[in-house]
């Protein structure tokens, strides 16, 4: 299992604008109707990755803990599915209705919106304010499959958190860890 961290795209990014699909209910949704009035949250993810496997059961509990309060939240899954068929809208769909998501779960098949955020790995996890910038970009928690501890989301939730209470969270913010977002050759970072 080959690690990748995040790239901790700069404090204060405006939310990048876009337009994806979400592939469990089929519709079209924009960035601007993912916000919620304090914050907004978007996470990288996958279907097949041990990182994103990991941390499952605590992306559940963030929504039912924090749309409530006022934050909007989406996944999104940037793999090129022609090399990673398991990754594609029917199984995102199957895993976001066997997980019981609340939240949308959007297909970047053009990968833009990756490159837009400078997303590297899955998970990778960015906290907008209530204004639509930056607050918060990194890990979920210091857990890690296989290391014998389950995820509970402290350094995220603590995030979250203050956003809510309208206020920046603090410095010293970890890079997230894990499989990095499979490339097509065309739209690779590097």
């Amino acid at each position: 299992m080959a690690e990748t961290f995040s790239m901790m795209l700069p404090l204060g990014t405006a939310l990048p604008p876009f337009t994806l699909n979400d592939a469990a209910s089929g519709r079209d949704l924009r960035s601007s109707d993912l916000r919620g009035v304090k914050g907004t949250l978007v996470m990288f993810i996958c279907n097949h990755c041990p990182f994103v496997k990991h941390v499952m059961p605590e992306l559940g509990r963030l929504a039912r803990d924090y749309a409530p309060k006022g934050i909007g939240i989406a996944a999104i899954n940037s793999n090129d599915v022609v090399a990673y068929p398991q990754d594609g809208p029917a199984h995102m769909k199957e895993l976001a209705e066997r997980e019981g998501w609340v939240f949308p779960f959007l297909m970047d098949g053009t990968q833009q919106v990756a490159l837009s955020f400078h997303a590297a790995c899955t998970p990778d996890f960015f906290l907008f304010d209530a204004n639509g910038r930056l607050a918060y970009r990194g890990r979920l928690d210091e857990t890690r499959p296989g290391a014998g501890k389950d995820p509970h989301g402290a350094d995220l939730r603590a995030a979250l958190d203050t956003v809510i209470a309208g206020s920046a969270p603090a410095g010293g913010q970890h890079p997230s860890v894990g499989c990095n977002i499979k490339w097509k050759e065309t739209a690779s970072p590097t």
